[in-house]
């Protein structure tokens, strides 16, 4: 390129300065794109935050916390028990199973059923959550004859979340150096030595965050807990088959649609909790992450 100067300034040739005006604008076109698609996105979360918080916080009081529901009226503790108990069973089961799942096709990438495994999550992220529940319901609440139960809505949540706790746990394992591994290896230790005291220490904190994520995902689903669990306006008695159970997201489904206020301000309780629990899981993954991050490099 012949550039020359003339004092402090420098001119390109045609060309090369239409090239230079055309990556400018092209980069200036690429940043306001997305700084619209962040804009359009902030105002959509702060809206849906701002019209549960009006709708829901003048519900608020001991009652609802307290009470159960009587028909379209009374409290959430019900619901805010089963949303807990649900949550809580989905991940007990999909975690364990998840991040052996992550371990897995991590550490046998190279073998053809690890590859089938992981097709094979990604074409069950893909299914739709109703199309679980109708498995659950067929499998469980009518084949195994448990009803509408505490456990058959567990098992089906946890079906849906072990593809992202897999994925989650795959990808903080693929990050790690290689070196970590031939250290351990040179050192003598055996494969699941390396997995189990390395490997899965050195990224406990992106694993645990998997964990934390995938029970948000499940606090907030209908669909599956419609066919497995169905409703109950009475707390849990303790029995994880043949006993329906409540949860807060029937309660949005349910009552918005009825013609009296008080099932209007149950709903939009139920979803201002429901957004309050999925905030909470989300910071508290960010935290943790944090947290183990610095611990690890102190």
């Amino acid at each position: 390129m012949n550039n020359a100067s003339t004092g402090s300034r420098w001119t390109l040739p045609d060309g090369a300065y239409s090239r230079y005006r055309r990556r400018r604008l092209l980069s200036l076109g690429g940043w306001l794109f997305c700084g619209t698609s962040f804009a359009v996105l902030g105002f959509a979360l702060l809206d849906i935050l701002f019209e549960v918080t009006v709708g829901g916080f003048p519900a608020l009081s001991v009652k609802l916390l307290t009470e159960s529901t009587q028909g379209v009226s009374g409290g959430l503790a019900n619901a805010i028990e089963g949303t807990l108990l649900l949550t809580l069973g989905s991940v007990l089961i999909a975690g364990p199973l998840g991040v052996g799942i992550g371990v897995y096709t991590s550490e046998k990438r190279d073998h053809a059923f690890a590859a089938v495994v992981r097709f094979m999550g990604d074409v069950l992220v893909g299914v739709p959550s109703i199309v679980l529940g109708l498995f659950g319901y067929i499998t469980m609440v009518v084949g195994l004859g448990w009803h509408f139960s505490a456990l058959a809505g567990a098992i089906t949540l946890a079906i849906m979340i072990i593809p992202y706790i897999s994925r989650t746990t795959e990808l903080a394992l693929t990050a790690l150096p290689g070196s970590l591994r031939e250290s351990a290896y040179a050192l003598g230790a055996s494969e699941a030595s390396v997995v189990l005291r390395v490997l899965v220490p050195s990224c406990t904190g992106r694993i645990l965050t998997g964990l934390l994520l995938a029970m948000a995902l499940s606090m907030g689903e209908t669909a599956p807990l419609i066919y497995t669990v169905g409703w109950s306006n009475y707390t849990w008695n303790g029995q994880l088959t043949h006993e329906p159970l409540g949860y807060l997201t029937y309660v949005i489904w349910s009552f918005i649609n009825e013609p009296f206020e008080s099932a209007h301000q149950l709903a939009f309780a139920a979803a201002l909790l429901i957004t309050f629990f999925a905030l909470a899981i989300t910071l508290s993954a960010r935290v943790v992450l944090r947290y183990l991050a610095r611990r690890q490099t102190v």
